[in-house]
């Protein structure tokens, strides 16, 4: 019985918490109550909880520690070092500085692009964004008897968030390194068109390309 009380306390606690959360917005901005995944794999990955501040400084480290760091505060990680595209690793640029408040103040300032351009919730439509340009099965290479070969794998939930993250950042990259076009522009747009399945967004097309590359490889 003690144990039953304690398990329907601590529920009680949790909805709640909740329910206090729900009044909260991002950055006092943008509301994330209404906001749904369309893929039931990446929910549970997939931070959405409403702060006012995003800085989790470090502090989720661990097994899944990824998946308790808010999606935009990674994206504006993912700004700051935005990977290896080939032999090219873009960093010295001035909008990969290493500074939280330029990184997120890029992630702000395309969302509300987002949100002018689409009517829409921008969280929303990163959410889109990162279901519909993060490939579900990829390939790896296989060594067997001293030949190597590639073989289809699926994909996990974290590292489809993360490619997702990152081709959209290099994307963005790509398209305002050395150009008149802001970054903060560039990153909207690329979100944009990966929500809408454009194969305009570097992103979805790196998704089909990994997923055609893996049909090829079964």
């Amino acid at each position: 019985m003690e144990r039953l009380r304690r398990e329907e306390d601590k529920m009680n606690q949790e909805q709640e918490h909740n329910n206090n959360t729900n009044n909260i917005k991002l950055f006092d901005m943008f509301d994330v109550s209404t906001v749904t995944v369309g893929d039931p794999a990446l929910k549970p990955y997939l931070n959405l909880v409403p702060k006012l501040l995003l800085k989790s400084q470090g502090r989720n480290v661990g097994k899944f520690g990824k998946a308790k760091v808010n999606i935009l505060e990674r994206l504006a990680n993912r700004i700051a070092v935005s990977g290896h595209i080939g032999k090219k690793h873009k960093l010295i640029t001035s909008h990969s500085s290493g500074q939280y408040s330029k990184n997120m103040k890029t992630v702000i300032e395309a969302m509300e692009i987002i949100q002018k351009k689409t009517n829409k919730n921008p969280i929303q439509v990163l959410a889109d964004a990162i279901n519909k340009g993060s490939p579900r099965d990829e390939i790896t290479v296989i060594e067997h008897a001293g030949a190597r070969y590639p073989q289809s794998v699926d994909c996990s939930p974290t590292r489809r968030i993360d490619l997702a993250l990152r081709w959209m950042t290099q994307g963005a990259h790509q398209k305002s390194f050395g150009k008149k076009k802001k970054i903060a522009l560039a990153l909207a747009e690329e979100i944009i068109k990966a929500s809408e399945s454009n194969m305009e967004s570097f992103a979805f097309s790196k998704k089909n390309e990994a997923e055609k590359q893996a049909d090829s490889a079964r």
